[in-house]
């Protein structure tokens, strides 16, 4: 039960990018980011070990939060 981390972070780029019309903002570019991998997740969690994809989009949104210079609200 374990799917190739290697391809999520290209189908989650791609399909963002795909999607249509450009955000507006930081915060619109990452909704878009945010909502993208949770698609994923919904759709692909059984192909890997328990709570592996889950991590790896947390740590791909996270990351994307910093690049797109948002800072997460740590007392949430």
């Amino acid at each position: 039960m374990t799917g190739d981390l290697s391809r999520v972070r290209c189908r989650l780029e791609k399909a963002v990018a795909d999607l249509p019309g450009e955000p507006a903002n930081a915060e619109e570019a990452y909704s878009r980011f945010e909502e993208t991998a949770a698609a994923i997740l919904d759709s692909e969690w059984e192909q890997y070990t328990p709570g592996i994809l889950e991590t790896y989009l947390a740590v791909l949104c996270e990351a994307r939060m910093l690049e797109l210079g948002l800072v997460p609200d740590f007392h949430e």
